[in-house]
Formats: C-alpha cells, structure tokens, sequence
C-alpha cells in the first residue's frame, strides 16, 4: 500500500505563489498613472482587439496583465456586477471600491481552494470630481487588495519601472507629461537596456474627470503619436 503524498499548507501556498508570479511576469507593464483631469492607464499591448484596459462602469476602469482568458473573464464579472446594481440600486452605489473587494473575494476563493491559481494582477481605478477622490486599488493573484496613490505598476520588470517612474512622477501633471513619462517607464521594462515605444505597440486610455457621464475614453494612435510629440 503507498503512502499518500503529503505536501504542507505553507510548501502549497508558497508553490502557488511562486507559480503565479512567474506567470504574470512574463507580460509587459502596465502603468496606471493619476494626471491633472484624471487617470492615465498605459500598457505595451501591439494587439489591436485583445484588450489590456477595459471601462467597467461610468467612471470605473479596469487594466490588467497576465493570461488574457482569465483576467477577461473576470472583467466581464465585474462588468455584470456594476450593471446589475446600478440597474438594482443606483449608479452611485456602483463604486471602484465595491468592485475592488468583489474581484479580492473571488481571487482569494480561487487561489485557495481551486487546483490552479489565476495568473492575473488587475488595476481598478475609478475617477473622482477632484483628484484627492481618485481611487486606484490594485490586486494580486491571491486576492490581496493596495490603494494606490500617484502610480501604479503591474506585470513585467514592475519594480525597475515602478522604481524609474517613482523617482519623476509629480502631481497635477499634464496629460502629455504624464504619457511620456509612463511611455519611458514602459521602455525600461524587460532589460537594463531602454527602448523606444511607438504608438503601435502602445495600448492607452483615460478617465476624464471632465467628461458628463461616462468618464473612460481610449486614446488612438494619431493622438498618442501628438501627445508624444512624435512626427505624424
């Protein structure tokens, strides 16, 4: 008769871990940056319809990295989950915050009790009527939730970008500003050696605090290529 194989709760916990850090650090960055009228998210994506940065809600964003089939099919949760109670309720009781702790409760569910950990980390940013009420939390795969204030960095080389974009990231910058900055930080990711991102590999949106309603606006290639002040 064989014995069972026994592996301890710390031995699993750590193997799921480390197999979802290693997982969610193949991707490149994505950076999601506070500016002057509100919330920049930037990620290296050449995809044209595999989307990194998604709108949930009116002034509700969601950025994500690592496989795309599980972080989409938690944007679609939560996409649902806003729909559903602002239709209940009201669509001021669809906040970044709620949405923040339903996606903790359902990647630490996961992390715990399914065979394989989601090898996702998401960014939640919801803008508010002035930047003091911007609100970005960011979660990891086991469902661990930080508030985030000025930057935030996921995915790839985080810590050398998050490092490079700490150092020179200030308040109340312009949104041209806030893109270079966040474009050079990307092109620190993956190597000691910088590069040069153009606006075919970038993927960009916005949460304008000015806009009447629905907040998230993509920005497309011809107004990356101005805002960068490459020629066109």
């Amino acid at each position: 008769m064989s014995m069972p194989f026994y592996v301890s709760p710390e031995q699993l916990m750590k193997d799921r871990a480390d197999f979802a850090r290693k997982g969610i650090a193949r991707g490149r960055s994505v950076v999601v940056m506070q500016y002057s009228s509100g919330i920049l998210f930037v990620a290296e994506n050449p995809s044209t319809s595999l989307h990194k940065i998604s709108e949930i809600y009116d002034r509700i964003a969601f950025a994500a990295v690592g496989k795309y089939n599980e972080f989409e099919n938690l944007r679609v949760a939560g996409v649902r989950l806003a729909d559903l109670r602002g239709y209940s309720y009201d669509r001021r009781d669809v906040t970044g915050r709620g949405l923040a702790n339903a996606y903790a409760q359902t990647l630490g569910t996961i992390f715990t009790t399914e065979p394989k950990p989601y090898e996702v980390e998401i960014i939640v940013g919801e803008v508010g009527e002035d930047a003091t009420a911007d609100q970005i939390f960011r979660l990891t795969y086991d469902g661990s939730v930080g508030d985030e204030h000025g930057v935030a960095v996921m995915g790839g080389s985080s810590d050398a970008v998050s490092g490079y974009l700490g150092e020179r990231y200030a308040d109340g910058m312009s949104l041209e500003e806030a893109l270079t900055l966040a474009v050079d930080g990307l092109g620190r990711d993956g190597g000691a050696d910088s590069r040069t991102l153009g606006s075919a590999q970038l993927e960009v949106a916005v949460l304008e605090r000015g806009r009447p309603r629905r907040a998230f606006r993509r920005i497309r290639a011809g107004e990356i290529d101005l805002l960068l002040g490459l020629d066109v």
